[in-house]
């Protein structure tokens, strides 16, 4: 389904939507959320009486960068002390958003990128980040009752990337260059995809059509997220691999990010986002978080995410250790 159609739907069609999509969650059971995983107690969040036993779902996308943000929500509220329930790890964009337009979450990191062509139905993104950020804060809110946060520094683009010995060996430095090897020679342009970039207007098919190539022509790979990270470094299924710009396994694997000369990708900041019900009934909880996303930088979520992905870790004791480390809560 187009995002134009999705975005026509009811409100009413839409919730059923949510209530198919989610069915594998409740079949985990955690249709109403689990509890938070850890315990915290405040630190330069202290509790707010406003927040004290305020039922708050949070949720999140099924990607490491986006657990890991949904549980920093989590334990920030729990120390300014809400009733906070875990719903993170759902399955696609699409499947989160909807889930949260519904009343299923109550809060959650989104990126403007994602919201301004990904849900708003947008073609074309807007380079300066603060451009795109007020524009996408100003339309959601118009048209679905979203409300957006002041974003991160942090911007989570995509972005194509390959092994130094495929560097080496094409000569590629740019998407253009990158163009180029698919019209010339699509078979030695084998790319690694997982299956939302491949269908996004954000990800390969506007991509193709930004750089002038046929994206039926190349020799795409299908993979989840994870494992196209060590294929492209492995150069043997794929050459070249969709990445995201902030993942930890980019430094750890040596992979070399190929430049976007033509500036296809949107910027993706990451800002808390809620319903307006519920961030008007609840301010303190923008409050809360103000200080946190304004610390989330590049470097700051790369190397969480790289504890996660490298490391191995959990992403909830992760995202516990750095809200502690910064101050924002204490670890009983």
């Amino acid at each position: 389904m187009s995002t134009n159609t999705r975005v026509r739907w009811s409100r009413r069609v839409m919730t059923l939507a949510v209530a198919a999509s989610l069915a594998a969650i409740t079949g985990c059971g955690l249709e109403s959320g689990s509890a938070i995983p850890l315990p915290v107690g405040p630190g330069s969040i202290e509790p707010v009486p406003e927040l004290e036993g305020v039922a708050v779902t949070v949720g999140s996308k099924d990607f490491t960068e986006q657990v890991v943000l949904g549980y920093i929500i989590e334990f920030a509220l729990s120390a300014a002390g809400a009733d906070v329930r875990d719903l993170t790890n759902i399955q696609g964009s699409n499947s989160t958003r909807d889930a949260q337009l519904a009343g299923q979450i109550d809060i959650t990191y989104e990126y403007t990128g994602t919201g301004w062509i990904n849900y708003l139905g947008n073609e074309s993104p807007i380079p300066d980040p603060t451009e795109q950020y007020e524009a996408v804060r100003d339309e959601d809110l118009a048209r679905n009752d979203m409300v957006w946060t002041d974003p991160a520094p942090m911007n989570n683009t995509y972005a194509l990337a390959m092994n130094r010995q495929t560097a080496a060996e094409t000569g590629i430095r740019t998407l253009s260059d990158y163009a180029a090897l698919v019209n010339s020679d699509p078979a030695a342009a084998s790319t690694c995809l997982e299956t939302e970039f491949n269908v996004r207007q954000d990800g390969f098919p506007g991509l193709a059509a930004t750089y002038g190539f046929d994206a039926g022509q190349v020799d795409k790979r299908i993979l989840q997220t994870g494992i196209i990270y060590q294929a492209t470094a492995d150069g043997t299924e794929c050459r070249f691999g969709e990445v995201f710009t902030t993942d930890g396994r980019i430094i750890a694997l040596d992979l070399v990010l190929i430049e976007d000369d033509r500036s296809f990708f949107p910027k993706y900041n990451a800002a808390v986002t809620m319903r307006r019900e519920f961030a008007e009934a609840h301010p303190q909880v923008a409050e809360v978080m103000a200080p946190i996303s304004a610390i989330l930088t590049d470097e700051a979520i790369t190397e969480l995410n790289r504890q996660v992905d490298v490391d191995g870790r959990e992403p909830a004791d992760v995202a516990r250790q750095w809200l502690a480390d910064e101050g924002f809560v204490t670890i009983p």
